[in-house]
């Protein structure tokens, strides 16, 4: 089971680095849930709401949150769909 094993913050406040314990396959950036329904790990982070995008690649993913958006129920989201999914 993937986990995430470091969370960063990025220079734009609306964005947060997650690296997990496993490469991705490939790349993604996707910036719509109908966009991420092909993506099981990037739609289970899109339907925990208040994500404006999803950025994968090699170890990380980057999530970019709407405005005012809570990190908290983000951050969760990311661990159980890492954890799930990959």
């Amino acid at each position: 089971m993937a986990e995430v094993v470091l969370v960063a913050t990025t220079p734009n406040p609306d964005a947060m680095k997650f690296t997990v314990d496993v490469p991705f396959d490939g790349m993604f950036n996707v910036t719509s849930p109908d966009d991420a329904a092909a993506i099981p790990v990037v739609k289970a982070i899109f339907d925990a709401g208040g994500v404006a995008a999803v950025f994968g690649t090699a170890d990380f993913v980057t999530v970019t949150r709407t405005e005012g958006a809570d990190w908290s129920q983000i951050e969760q989201a990311v661990r159980a769909a890492v954890a799930a999914h990959l």
